[in-house]
């Protein structure tokens, strides 16, 4: 009996998933990528040959638990991330990390802790998340995050410095237009299910050495095949399945899952026919951007923890987070500055909006820094769908049989994250083995 095969366009986070799944259930995979570097949206970066960052920084909670069960299935080290305790640092203005203990303590305990919170403030973030409780989380289908924090009564430094920081780095989306549902979700399964789920999951490599690259390894173990500089440009329907135009085995292909992003899948999906309205609520998504600013300010530079908050919402102060690098096994003293979803400051010049970050360090440090050795800065302006209230973010499936897809745009209770990614890969490729499953049986 044939092996059954199947080609996955995309090697970043969804494709690679979806491939490491079925290659662990027999099937040979043959992954292409148009690029040279593998993860796709959440990949490394070369700069000047000499260093290598991310094109954006990525945060992992605790409760993201696909990811890190394919790195382990993978072969990855633990030690490749740093797990955190929940904290938010503000220079200035908030300490709070959540303690080592069981719900609800490992918040009541934080709270009770914390620095820069007026009892008002604690008593507001109780309520917030008493009110999602009694209600089992479930919020008005049209609901925003600044509704839900005006529902519950939040404070204005509660706001400022923990609710809409946070639902910017979940989210990518400003807090006004954010959904409320989304959010009550991640909220779910962090600040309300303990301390090893609300735990950060920093990671201590880039990006592509984090998954891609052992998932890769792992796929060649498995007679997988990874084609990269290798572009997909259609999907053609033929006798038995598909043709890749651009697949140089020219070969056709029973079943095929187009795990790019949407703005690829889309073409992708009209080559084929028979997906219009699938195309067109997929073409309806609105995207944001992350914009993340390397500072290499050099040897005996450390931020206060490896990961502060920043106050920001202006062009003077663009950033909400700040990373150090050299914390988290890179090198010493190299900063990265995030800003999550639009702003004031994407009116800013590429040079103007790096003085920028660098002066907002200092003044929110509230010391001088060195000028950088050197800088970098990274805009990836579709980095994730907006997600809003009332979108339809379509599921794996697509008209055609055999031809499926993967993503973080796709339907989740969580926004457009690597743990959305992955696990639209690992149901897909579920999918896919029960269809192959039912054809052997049938």
């Amino acid at each position: 009996m044939s092996v059954p095969v199947v080609a996955v366009i995309g090697a970043g986070y969804a494709g690679l998933a979806c491939a490491v799944e079925l290659a662990r259930a027999g099937v040979h995979v043959t992954v292409f990528e148009r690029s040279h570097t593998l993860g796709g949206r959440a990949r490394v970066v070369h700069k000047d040959h000499h260093w290598r960052v991310d094109n954006g920084q990525h945060i992992l909670i605790g409760a993201y638990g696909e990811l890190t069960r394919l790195m382990r299935l993978t072969g990855c080290s633990p030690k490749q991330l740093a797990h955190l305790p929940l904290t938010l640092y503000v220079p200035d203005r908030l300490q709070l990390k959540a303690a080592s203990l069981p719900a609800p303590f490992h918040l009541a305990v934080g709270l009770l802790r914390a620095r820069g919170l007026s009892w008002a403030d604690r008593l507001a973030m109780l309520r917030l998340m008493r009110w999602l409780k009694k209600r089992s989380f479930r919020v008005p289908a049209d609901m925003t995050v600044t509704g839900l924090l005006q529902a519950t009564r939040q404070t204005p430094p509660l706001v400022q410095l923990v609710w809409e920081p946070l639902c910017v780095a979940a989210l990518n989306t400003p807090a006004a237009e954010a959904d409320a549902q989304v959010f009550a979700n991640v909220l779910r399964d962090s600040l309300a299910a303990g301390a090893a789920a609300s735990e950060l999951l920093l990671p201590r490599v880039d990006l592509s050495e984090l998954f891609p690259v052992p998932a890769a390894r792992y796929l060649a173990t498995r007679r997988g095949k990874l084609r990269t500089g290798n572009a997909i440009e259609a999907v053609e329907p033929v006798a038995g399945g598909y043709r890749l135009q651009g697949d140089p085995g020219s070969q056709s292909w029973p079943q095929v899952v187009l795990a790019t992003a949407p703005y690829h899948a889309s073409p992708l999906l009209a080559s084929a026919g028979g997906c219009e309205r699938l195309v067109e609520q997929i073409d309806a998504l609105d995207h944001e951007p992350i914009t993340t600013v390397y500072l290499a300010l050099g040897k005996g530079q450390r931020l206060p923890e490896a990961m502060i908050g920043l106050v920001s919402g202006t062009a003077v102060d663009p950033a909400q987070w700040a990373f150090d690098r050299g914390q988290l096994g890179g090198p010493e003293g190299l900063m990265a500055c995030v800003i999550s979803a639009s702003g004031p400051h994407e009116a800013l010049e590429r040079d103007a909006l790096m003085v920028a970050c660098h002066a907002q360090l200092e003044r929110q440090l509230g010391r001088r820094l060195p000028a950088p050795e050197w800088s970098q800065l990274i805009t990836e302006k579709r980095a994730t769908i907006a997600c809003r209230p009332g979108i339809l973010r379509p599921g794996i499936r697509t008209p055609l049989p055999g031809l499926w897809l993967a993503g973080d745009y796709l339907d989740s209770d969580y926004p457009a994250t690597l743990e959305s990614a992955v696990r639209s890969g690992v149901a897909c490729a579920a999918a896919i083995l029960a269809e192959l499953g039912r054809k052997a049986g049938g």
